[in-house]
């Protein structure tokens, strides 16, 4: 076997049991350190309801700070966002630098995995809401979601790849916190 594909099934190997492993933290952590309450639908307590007004204001803040740090990259490399703007623009694509394209690409791709990770969030957090959870575990969650995308938002955008890896897997474990509390809640 080459090195090139020793490398890639030893990557493929830690690309698959990523999600398993966090997921299991997840688990792990709910079931010993949290407890986990049967679910009981009530309206969610004033604590959690704090810890999600919490949150909401730091994924704004990431969603505003990825949003401000495009526009100002778009400014920086004289691009435009749409075909009507360039049109309008003394500017054209062609004298916009390889280091423009990557820049404003880079901000694309941390915006994007941004929104699709808050998607899930927030089925998941209003979900845990309401289900009466052991607050330790929903603010742990909850904040550590936020706190995980705001810090893989600046690891991205500063190119710190480590960082954003365990940035990510602070999001991530969260999410699977959320998730694995409310499958044990509602088998329990």
């Amino acid at each position: 076997m080459t090195q090139e594909k020793a490398r890639k099934k030893k990557f493929t190997r830690i690309i698959l049991g990523y999600p398993l492993a966090l997921f299991v933290v997840a688990l792990a952590a709910n079931v010993i350190i949290f407890g986990v309450n049967p679910v009981t639908v009530s309206p969610p307590s004033t604590s959690i309801v704090g810890v999600l007004v919490v949150s909401a204001l730091l994924l704004l803040l990431n969603h505003t700070w990825l949003m401000t740090s495009t526009e100002l990259t778009r400014l920086k490399y004289n691009m435009h966002a749409t075909p009507e703007e360039w049109e309008a623009s003394i500017h054209r694509q062609c004298d916009v630098p390889d280091q423009g394209f990557q820049e404003i690409e880079r901000r694309h791709n941390a915006h994007a995995n941004a929104t699709e990770n808050t998607v899930h969030f927030v089925f998941l957090a209003l979900l845990l809401s309401v289900i009466s959870p052991t607050t330790l575990a929903a603010q742990v969650w909850i904040i550590g979601f936020a706190v995980g995308r705001l810090a893989h938002a600046f690891f991205y955008l500063s190119g710190k790849d480590g960082a954003r890896g365990i940035a990510m897997s602070i999001s991530l474990v969260s999410l699977y916190g959320l998730a694995s509390y409310l499958a044990v809640s509602v088998v329990i």
